[in-house]
């Protein structure tokens, strides 16, 4: 059963849907498919799109079906960003958590809880951009590993923190007017 749970498991990768790739990474290098004749010779093509000359019959080449290699530096590189969503993830925590021990009224601790709060978001959001790239790794997705919507998210929710926080402390609270006496 752990071994089903496991995102790394062989039983995991072949739950995976079978996904067939759109036409776009299909290979254009305009190079037919042709069989052999009666003599066992291919066929040939006079312009194979080269840039050197060419006798004027060019043999039509086999394809050989190779297996994607994925280099280390791929892992390497998805690990890092998974590093680099934590860091911020704990940087954020510390924050909240540092308010939150120097707050003395409600408004700073429900900002303590609010930062606290989006530090727990980037840290899923980072953990699940990880698992979704390392799962693109695994089946050889040439697919796109870029996520634009992650670090505009983050800055436009601490954006509306740290505004909400300036506004609600910029005007006085009704007991520091009533506290003032002239």
């Amino acid at each position: 059963m752990s071994e089903r749970l496991s995102p790394f498991s062989p039983a995991a990768l072949a739950s995976l849907p079978k996904l067939s790739r759109p036409s776009r990474y299909t290979r254009a290098d305009a190079i037919p498919t042709a069989e052999e004749d009666h003599n066992g010779q291919r066929p040939t093509v006079r312009d194979y799109h080269s840039i050197s000359h060419l006798p004027p019959q060019v043999r039509v080449p086999n394809k050989i079906k190779t297996p994607v290699r994925v280099e280390g530096k791929v892992w390497f590189a998805n690990e890092r960003t998974w590093v680099s969503w934590l860091n911020l993830a704990v940087l954020l925590g510390t924050l909240s958590l540092a308010l939150f021990n120097a707050s003395k009224d409600t408004v700073a601790r429900n900002f303590a809880y609010t930062y606290a709060l989006i530090s727990i978001i980037v840290m899923v959001y980072g953990y699940g951009l990880y698992q979704h790239r390392i799962t693109m790794i695994r089946r050889r997705d040439p697919g796109h590993f870029d996520a634009m919507a992650g670090p505009v998210l983050v800055s436009i929710l601490l954006f509306f923190a740290i505004l909400a926080n300036f506004i609600i402390r910029g005007r006085p609270f009704p007991s520091d007017i009533l506290s003032h006496s002239y």
